[in-house]
This record gives structure tokens, sequence and C-alpha cells, in this order.
């Protein structure tokens, strides 16, 4: 019997990343306290992408309109994503946010089956039945007979359209500008947050480090989260780090149980199922498990740019942005 594999550099700087996820949830559920959602989400995503800009600028000379329409496109759904997300934080706990959001994983392959009729396969399916499972358990026996509440409502959305989010990042993968893209839709969702806010019935709140510095550290964290899976993500194939990135919501119920929130026992299962069909939905059955994951790209993985989506976490980043 061979001696275990020491995990590399690669894979502990994605679990570095990871935990970093995770904790943006009670982050933005503590500074919503201080400034409305939408312009939390705006002010946090135009710092990300003056930060890519400045990080990619010598890429902006050469910027496409495949750019500009990739870029506006996910940008769309990284402010869709994500603003729903900060909004749920007002009234739901980070704990639960986090494996809420989690679904975004199992839901990728049902939006890839919708939109070019490329049907999901068995541990896919698996996996989405699981999360629905976990869900009901997460949200406790009375969801199902008065339904979900706004906070999480807006979260169930807004994980759809994280996975929307990464579908698009796989269909334009390998034909634009990395760099050009990040900046892109990092401004684009900064710009839609902003725009967002007075028609949400916001007002500018008052100044306070309790919104301005999770806003600039969550935008920093974002750019290094993307910064770090490009640079992993090289050696470490996806189905590896997918797993990895399944630890997600698991670290941020460790940073809410920290911060005070408690999951029942119900709701710790339910929990568990969904961090499980997040590793099933990416598990490949059979022989041809390795080279199916060998020709996988960023389409079927949640991560490889995302959260250039700028992601997550809480925000989770994607490129992301967490």
């Amino acid at each position: 019997m061979g001696r275990p594999q020491t995990p590399s550099r690669q894979e502990m700087a994605l679990v570095g990343i990871t935990a970093i996820w995770g904790s943006t949830f009670v982050v933005v559920h503590l500074a919503v306290q201080h400034s409305g959602p939408w312009f939390f989400v705006g002010i946090r995503f135009l710092a990300a992408g003056l930060i890519a800009a400045a990080i990619f600028h010598r890429s902006l000379r050469r910027i496409s309109a495949r750019d500009l329409v990739a870029g506006v496109s996910i940008g769309v759904c990284l402010f869709s994503g994500y603003g729903l997300q900060t909004f749920g934080l007002q009234t739901i706990t980070a704990s639960t946010s986090a494996f809420i959001t989690a679904l975004y994983v199992p839901l990728v392959p049902l939006l890839q089956w919708a939109a070019f009729r490329k049907p999901p396969g068995r541990m896919a399916l698996l996996g989405v039945t699981l999360a629905f499972v976990g869900l009901v358990l997460l949200a406790g026996p009375e969801a199902l007979r008065i339904g979900f509440g706004p906070g999480e409502t807006a979260t169930l959305i807004g994980a759809v359209a994280m996975a929307a989010e990464i579908v698009l990042i796989g269909v334009f993968a390998g034909r634009v500008s990395l760099g050009n893209v990040t900046i892109i839709q990092l401004l684009t969702a900064g710009a839609l947050g902003l725009m967002t806010f007075p028609l949400a019935g916001e007002s500018v709140p008052a100044f306070s480090w309790g919104w301005l510095a999770p806003a600039l550290g969550m935008a920093a964290a974002s750019c290094l989260i993307q910064l770090t899976m490009n640079w992993a993500q090289r050696s470490v194939s996806p189905t590896r780090a997918t797993i990895i990135y399944a630890g997600e919501p698991v670290w941020g119920g460790i940073f809410g149980w920290f911060y005070g929130d408690r999951l029942g026992v119900i709701a710790v299962v339910g929990a568990a199922c969904i961090v499980a069909s997040n590793i099933l939905s990416e598990l490949k059955p059979g022989r041809r498990a390795r080279e199916v994951d060998s020709k996988r790209g960023p389409t079927e993985h949640p991560d490889l740019e995302e959260h250039a989506s700028g992601v997550r976490g809480a925000d989770a980043g994607m490129v992301e942005t967490v």
C-alpha cells in the first residue's frame, strides 16, 4: 500500500482561498448592518474592478468586442448572484446563506441541459436530488408549509444566477482575454449595484468603517482568489479543485459558528447533504473518469474563472470575486 500523497502547494493554496470564501458570509452579514445591500455590492465590485484594472492594465489596450460581450454578460450574472445573496444576508444567518449558495454547483448541469440540450450524467442528477433534500432539511419542516422567507428565496435565486455565470464562463472560455473580461465583469457588477441602490429605496450610508473596510477587503480578496485559482488550476484537475471548493459552505458554517450562528441537528444534516451534492455532481463514474476529467473545461467547473466571478463566498467570488 502506497503512502498517502502529500497535498501540493497548489492544492493547499486552493484550500486557503476556499476558507477565505467561507469567511465572507459573516463579513457581508455584518457589513449590511451599516449599509444597504445594493450600495455595498456596488462599492465592493467597483473597487475590485479598479484593482483588477491596475493589475491587468496592459491588456486593456487590446479589448475586443467579444471581450465586452463576455464581460458584460458575466457581470450581469455576477451582480444578480451576489446582489441577491447580500440582500438575503440581511435576514438570514451567514451559515444558512453559505449552504444555500452552495447549490450553484449542482445547478450548473441543469442549466447546461436547458441551454444546450446537454443532459447531465447520473452523478449530476444524484447530486441535484441530494441538494434538494438538503435544502428542505436546512430550511426546516415549516418551510414545506409556508415557503421560504424573502432572505432564503433571494439567496436561492442568486445561486441560480451564479450557476448561469459559470455556464457563460464556459461558453467564452479560451476565446477572450481573461484580464479584460475580469475587469469588465467586475466594473459591470459594480456599476449595476450603484444604479440599483437608489431604485431600491436605499440612500448613501453615513461613512463607517463598518461597511467601507469589508467592501475594500473583499475587493482585494476577490483579486487574490482569482489569481490563485488561475495559478493553481494549471496543475490541479477540475474535479479535484471542485472537491476542495465544496468545503466553502463548511468554512462558512465554521465562521458562522464562531460568530454565534447555531444550526439544529436536522439543518446540519441538510447542510451535509448539500456539500455531498457538490462533490457527487462533479464525479465521473466508470473507467473513463480520468479521460473525461482531462477534457473538461470551465463550463462544468464553477470555480475556474469564476469568481472571475468574482466569488462565493458571500460573495463569492468566480472570477470570483468572492
